[in-house]
């Protein structure tokens, strides 16, 4: 018998199949305009982590719940109400005194522009001292959540724990805590320098990126981000080896699987953008020892490409929480990925059947 990729709990012994571990911020979308000429926005919820709570509820019907903070007052009211649409359970959420102006605590806001052909998409975050960043290891019960209600899978990432030196250790304390109920564990690397710009100890946040890699089962980022978050760079390529297998990530694997060999699967998107609406999108993902690849596709038309890479991990952990394995792991995460980037917002709008479709070849022909 072929071993499992992955130690998972059973469904029936848990709550939750998927718990997303991170900041949700409101997202306002100026849509075909700009940020800078806009006299309106459409609202979002968002969030590296959040994101893929979301799409594992809304696209693939899991049960999921979301640990963060938000501040006592309207903007966190919307938030909470906007996540509630997108069915993640919200008694997990923290909700922080607000002193009425900011001071003490706040909302994270992120505007962002969708970008179009020469004119690339563009974020401009007002995140500071909101309330995820002020998030404590101390102030969640992790051992009920894990232990007691049951969780099959942790999703967190490197956004939520470069916030702060406190979301660094919440990260820690969540992903140890998970570990003791044999919680699967997935770690989006998600490099921003924004915030890694404004860190107070690059090194320091290094340092905690690589404690944090050597515990989990599924680590994600593309080698940009390990270089980043990890310190690791790709070897030269070698001329002799077939193309398929020198990108820059792949020669990073015997390096992650050496240092970490706690991983169980590694994953990437693969991505060039030729324009802010035209990229070729795919993905690729190692387990075993071996590779994995969905195929690219080119010249893939983006109405907004926020989310993509969040869609990516949820609809891999969907396939391999339903021990579909890991070629159909790397097809599905990209097929969501895609499907999300044609709509608005940071989550995807679609449904497995449509996620199954597009795997299995399908086109943007009109379907009645």
């Amino acid at each position: 018998m072929t071993k499992p990729l992955l130690s998972l709990r059973p469904a029936s012994a848990c709550r939750y199949d998927g718990v997303a571990l991170g900041e949700v911020m409101l997202r306002f979308d100026p849509g075909e305009g700009r940020i800078r000429s806009a006299r309106s926005f459409q609202v979002w919820e968002g969030g590296g982590e959040y994101n893929v709570a979301r799409g594992l509820r809304r696209t693939f019907g899991l049960r999921t719940a979301v640990v963060t903070a938000l501040p006592r007052n309207e903007a966190g009211a919307l938030a909470e109400d906007l996540i509630l649409e997108g069915g993640v359970d919200t008694r997990h959420i923290l909700w922080r005194e607000a002193d009425g102006i900011g001071a003490n605590t706040r909302m994270g806001l992120n505007f962002t522009e969708r970008g179009f052909g020469v004119r690339p998409a563009l974020g401009c975050s007002d995140r500071a001292n909101s309330a995820a960043s002020q998030m404590r290891p101390d102030e969640f019960d992790w051992d009920r959540l894990f232990g007691e209600d049951g969780v099959r899978w942790l999703h967190t990432g490197g956004i939520f724990a470069a916030l702060s030196t406190t979301t660094a250790e919440t990260t820690l304390a969540a992903v140890r805590a998970a570990r003791r109920h044999g919680v699967v564990v997935s770690y989006d690397l998600n490099y921003r320098a924004s915030l890694w710009d404004s860190h107070p100890d690059p090194d320091a946040a290094r340092k905690v990126n690589r404690e944090i890699a050597g515990l989990v089962d599924v680590l994600v980022g593309d080698e940009y981000a390990v270089a980043s978050c990890l310190g690791l760079t790709a070897d030269t390529p070698d001329p002799r080896a077939s193309p398929v297998d020198s990108g820059p990530f792949d020669r990073l694997v015997p390096r992650l699987t050496q240092q970490f060999p706690n991983l169980a699967v590694l994953a990437a998107t693969l991505r060039d953008a030729k324009s802010a609406s035209r990229n070729d999108w795919g993905a690729v993902l190692w387990a075993g020892g071996r590779r994995h690849e969905a195929p690219l596709r080119c010249d893939l038309d983006i109405l907004d490409r926020v989310g993509g890479g969040d869609g990516f991990v949820a609809g891999m952990a969907w396939a391999l929480l339903n021990d579909l394995g890991p070629q159909a792991a790397v097809d599905h995460g990209a097929a969501h990925g895609a499907l999300a980037m044609t709509t608005p917002g940071d989550n995807a709008m679609t449904s497995l059947a449509e996620v199954q479709a597009l795997v299995a070849g399908g086109t943007g022909a009109a379907r009645r």
